[in-house]
C-alpha cells in the first residue's frame, strides 16, 4: 500500500482552478445528493450499470437481502432505480459520486496531489476535456471486461478512481521524475514518480488478476487499469509542452539561474 502526501510543485504556472472545483463537485456530490452515502436511491440511479450501457436500456429492479459470504451478516441491497437521464450520460455522473467517506477521501487525496501539474501542463480546457474523457474509457473498460468475462452485469459502479487513474497514468509520462513524498511500508519517503505510480499500477494488476470484469473488494480494477492507460495513451494530443522560456538566449538564460 502506498499513500501519497505531496509533490514537488516548483515548476507549476498556473492555479489548478479546475482541480478544485472537480473535488468541490464530488465533495458536494456526496454530502448534499448522495446523503454521504445513504441516500441509496439517487446513488442507484445515477451510477454506470454494465448491462444498461450495452442495451442502452433504463433498467429497474427490486431490493435484495443478501449475505455476506465472510461475517454470514445479511443486510438489504438496493436494487436500480430509474434513471430520469440517459442512460449513456451515467459515464459521467458515476465518476462524481462514491461508495463512502474512504472512497472519496482517497480519491480526492490522488486528485488533489496528482491533478494540478497535469490541468498546469495541458491548460484548463484541455484539461477538462482529458479528464471527462478517461473517465469515460475506464467506466467502459470495466462494463466491458464485465461482460467478457461473465459478471454480474446488474451491478453498478461509481467513482472518480476511472479518471483519476488516467491523471496518473499522464503524470507518469511527463513527470517521471518529479519527486512524490509517500508513505511506502509505514516510512516516510521522497520518491520519483516513476516509482510512486509504478507501485500504485502495479498493485492494480495483482489485484485484479482473474477478477478485471468483477468488484473484488468494491473495487473496479478494469476501470483503474482502462483508465491508466488511457491516460498514458491520450495525454500527448492534449499536451501543451513544457513552459518556454521567452526574450533570452542560451548564454543570458544561464546567467539569469545562476543569478537566483
Amino acid at each position: 500500500m502506498i499513500i501519497p502526501l505531496g509533490d514537488d510543485n516548483s515548476d507549476r504556472r498556473t492555479t489548478p482552478y479546475v482541480t478544485w472545483i472537480f473535488i468541490a463537485i464530488n465533495i458536494a456530490v456526496f454530502v448534499f445528493l448522495q446523503g454521504l452515502g445513504g441516500n441509496a436511491e439517487f446513488t442507484y440511479a445515477f451510477s454506470t450499470v454494465p448491462e444498461e450501457i450495452l442495451s442502452g436500456r433504463d433498467l429497474v429492479t427490486q431490493d435484495q437481502v443478501v449475505q455476506n459470504p465472510v461475517t454470514g451478516a445479511q443486510y438489504r441491497r438496493p436494487g436500480l432505480q430509474p434513471t430520469p437521464i440517459s442512460v449513456y450520460i451515467t459515464l459521467i455522473t458515476s465518476m462524481f459520486m462514491h461508495g463512502g467517506f474512504a472512497h472519496i477521501l482517497g480519491n480526492m487525496l490522488f486528485l488533489f496531489i496528482f491533478g494540478d501539474n497535469i490541468e498546469d501542463r495541458l491548460g484548463h480546457g484541455r484539461y477538462i476535456v482529458f479528464y471527462l474523457l478517461v473517465g469515460i474509457i475506464a467506466s467502459l473498460a470495466h462494463v466491458f471486461t464485465t461482460a467478457a468475462m461473465d459478471g454480474n452485469m446488474l451491478v453498478p459502479s461509481l467513482g472518480a478512481s476511472g479518471a483519476i487513474s488516467g491523471v496518473l497514468g499522464a503524470y507518469l509520462l511527463l513527470f517521471p521524475r518529479k519527486r512524490v513524498t509517500v508513505i511506502l511500508i509505514r516510512i516516510l519517503m521522497p520518491v520519483p514518480a516513476v516509482v510512486a505510480i509504478g507501485i500504485w499500477f502495479l498493485f492494480q494488476l495483482l489485484n485484479g488478476m482473474g477478477a478485471l470484469g468483477s468488484q473484488t473488494g468494491g473495487v473496479a480494477y478494469a476501470a483503474h487499469i482502462g483508465g491508466f492507460i488511457a491516460g498514458l495513451l491520450l495525454v500527448k494530443a492534449f499536451d501543451q509542452g513544457p513552459p518556454r522560456r521567452s526574450g533570452r538566449s542560451g548564454r543570458s538564460a544561464r546567467n539569469y539561474r545562476m543569478r537566483r
